[in-house]
């Protein structure tokens, strides 16, 4: 999730649970530690310059469930050792602060699609619900107004009501998102079965800044077929369109640790194009036919096949204003 979501809810976590004469500092804490995870970006830029390494080992250790309770556990126990100040007064509230604001961000970002490494170092893939998007502001507004309200209100107990609700609320939605998955995978589940595609891996995703516009993939032998759902709109089976790529040129690189390293990442849900000569491995899972923003070349021609090269991200403008204008819409018109 965004950065802002990530510090209110680990602002509100550690508020809603630290004694109520410490709730302005539990708050700094919390959106303190909620934002810590994400730091992972600056270790990696300096152990490597690889934009497929640096996307993969985002999310990795410092997500892992495995790590973070011990980091909590580590920061609780030097404050408790060293400062003699509110972690001292009141540890057992402060610990489960800590670990609540530390582990609910990389949770929170298994919601979206583009996956958490949550099991870290084991070699499993990175585990993706995606049921929200990376950016839902009807999921962070209750949140920012729980934070808001527990700072001015301070000691009150209006404040522990409104960190209370917040929390319910935004957890409500998360599980509505799944909810809101479920009929969205069904309706998938029989439009495909009618295509001869009912054992095709697919996902699921729902479009920008909602949870009633929802965006189906699926894997064939020679592509994917795309295609979208409104729960507000759709009453007819989703209509799906069919994408061919260049399935032959990626069996040929399906051995490059690039290559490997990527469909590990993705479950394999990524389409590959010739572009200048260099072939391109696009991620489907973020983004949208024909703009995706995840694009790595892997490999140039050479002669009938293809030569390995260093790995570099490409981009390429896509016109969001329109993109997200004609989402609306959709959400309400069934075409």
């Amino acid at each position: 999730m965004d950065s802002l979501t990530q510090i209110v809810l680990g602002g509100a976590l550690a508020t809603a649970v630290a004694p109520a004469a410490h709730r302005r500092a539990a708050l700094l804490a919390g959106a303190a530690l909620a934002t810590l995870p994400d730091l992972d970006a600056l270790p990696i830029a300096l152990f490597t310059d690889d934009p497929v390494a640096r996307m993969t080992l985002h999310r990795s250790f410092s997500h892992s469930l495995f790590v973070l309770p011990l980091a909590g556990w580590l920061i609780w126990w030097l404050f408790k050792r060293f400062d003699n100040g509110r972690v001292a007064a009141s540890p057992t509230r402060w610990f489960w602060a800590i670990q609540l604001a530390l582990i609910t961000h990389p949770l929170l970002d298994a919601f979206t699609v583009y996956g958490t490494q949550l099991l870290w170092p084991l070699r499993t893939p990175p585990v993706m619900w995606s049921s929200v998007f990376i950016i839902d502001p009807l999921y962070t507004v209750w949140l920012l107004l729980a934070c808001v309200a527990a700072f001015f209100l301070r000691e009150r107990i209006a404040a522990q009501r409104a960190l209370l609700a917040g929390l319910a609320i935004s957890t409500a939605y998360l599980g509505w998102s799944l909810l809101a998955k479920g009929m969205v995978e069904r309706e998938a589940d029989r439009a495909l079965a009618a295509m001869g595609l009912a054992d095709a891996p697919r996902f699921s995703v729902p479009m920008p800044f909602n949870t009633l516009l929802w965006r189906v993939v699926a894997l064939t032998p020679d592509g994917f077929v795309e295609g979208e759902h409104s729960l507000v709109a759709d009453r007819r089976p989703i209509a799906f369109r069919h994408y061919r790529h260049d399935a032959d040129a990626l069996a040929q690189v399906a051995a490059l640790p690039a290559v490997e390293r990527l469909r590990w990442f993705n479950h394999g849900f990524m389409k590959a194009q010739v572009r200048d000569g260099e072939l391109v491995l696009s991620d489907l899972r973020m983004g949208a036919e024909p703009d995706y923003t995840f694009n790595f070349a892997v490999a140039v021609r050479d002669g009938a096949g293809w030569r390995e090269i260093p790995p570099h991200q490409l981009r390429w403008p896509w016109q969001a204003a329109r993109r997200l204008g004609d989402m609306w819409a959709r959400i309400w018109n069934e075409p």
